[in-house]
């Protein structure tokens, strides 16, 4: 059985820059992925199967498995390689759900993107790296940035992906107060879609330096998602009083990451936060440099 890790991708800065014309906002987002995650795993089988695991997994053992995002992934990829004549034998796979559901930190696009890649490697299929984009654009606009799972600036409506080399990690700690966010409605509720994008990177070599620019940056999609959800500034306060050096909303939330200056500074801070709010999803982690 091949184990992959489906790590919580965080977006540092999300600036919404545009829209076109089918409605898919613009963005340019500074991305990276973080130690924690889900993890999925496969192995070939008599026959297709999909299973559940892990402490978020109850969230999601209602919901038809053909809706799930490993599952589409799998018939994704399947379909593929049948259009070009490869047929792929059954496989098992099962989800070790450890990232908290609709949140903000990409855990069902990273499952895919875990999915698609174990996948290539159990089957020892090769759809070639223009195919493999195309399928994980189509199952959703963060899947190709879980898929390159490294340091990144996303552009366009996700798809334009360019790797940024940080030569230092970032000690984190998420929190989530355990309320779903609707993506879509939060776009809706977004002032203008036309923002100023993001700055240049500054300071990728120097932590510091690096959060000076993280500073003057901003994620566009947090104003309309407090809004709707007012424990998004509760998690924010509680990770400034904590001692983050910087802290913000992930993605369309309603996650929230805070940057330590240690990793024993975020494991302190997370244990605290589990004390105070024992409601929340709050763990400790660390960025991976690489997927």
């Amino acid at each position: 059985m091949l184990r992959t890790d489906a790590r919580a991708k965080i977006n540092l800065a999300l600036h919404v820059t545009g829209r076109r014309a089918d409605g898919y906002h613009l963005i340019e987002s500074f991305v990276v992925f973080a130690e924690l995650g889900d993890h999925v795993s496969v192995e070939l089988a008599d026959r297709d199967t999909f299973s559940l695991e892990g402490p978020e997994a109850a969230v999601l053992s209602t919901e038809a498995a053909s809706s799930n995002l490993v599952v589409r992934a799998r018939d994704a990829l399947r379909d593929a390689a049948m259009q070009a004549g490869t047929k792929l034998p059954p496989v098992a796979i099962r989800l070790d759900k450890q990232l908290p559901v609709a949140s903000g930190i990409g855990g069902g696009s990273a499952d895919a993107a875990a999915t698609l890649k174990a996948l290539c490697a159990v089957w020892g299929y090769d759809p070639g790296a223009e195919t493999l984009s195309r399928i994980a654009l189509d199952l959703g606009a963060d899947v190709p940035m879980c898929l390159d799972g490294r340091p990144l600036i996303a552009r366009g409506i996700g798809e334009a992906l360019t790797a940024v080399e940080l030569g230092f990690g970032l000690d984190l700690v998420i929190v989530n107060p355990r309320i779903g966010v609707s993506t879509p409605k939060v776009f809706s509720a977004l002032e203008s879609p036309d923002n100023p994008p993001l700055p240049d990177p500054e300071g990728v070599g120097d932590k510091d330096r690096f959060l000076q620019w993280l500073a003057a940056t901003r994620n566009d999609l947090q104003p309309p998602a407090q809004s709707m959800v007012a424990e998004i500034a509760q998690c924010l306060s509680a990770l400034d009083l904590a001692g983050a050096q910087f802290a913000r909303m992930s993605g369309s939330g309603a996650s929230c990451f805070g940057v330590f200056e240690s990793a024993e500074a975020a494991r302190i801070a997370a244990e605290g936060l589990q004390r105070d709010k024992p409601g929340w999803f709050v763990a400790a982690t660390r960025t991976a440099a690489t997927s």
